[in-house]
């Protein structure tokens, strides 16, 4: 699972097998886990988030999702 980010507790990433799906980033922080459409950036899931949390890592991801786009693409090669 390549990390693309850890910041202020949060660690986005993609797991190896995820490029038959849309471009998406996986999103965890202490037990807490979501999954996070790119394109437009939408979530998919959350579990055991704060309503401040998802806000925090609904904007977090919209800031990177240019980088997340990219790696997602080379690691996927497409």
């Amino acid at each position: 699972m390549p990390t693309l980010l850890r910041i202020e507790g949060f660690r986005f990433s993609f797991y190896a097998g995820d490029g038959v799906e849309p471009p998406h980033v996986h999103v965890q922080k202490g037990g807490a886990a979501a999954k996070v459409w790119l394109q437009p950036v939408r979530i998919e899931y959350a579990y055991d988030f704060t309503p401040a949390e998802m806000r925090r890592l609904r904007e977090i991801t919209i800031e990177h999702e240019t980088l997340f786009l990219e790696r997602w693409n080379e690691y996927f090669s497409r």
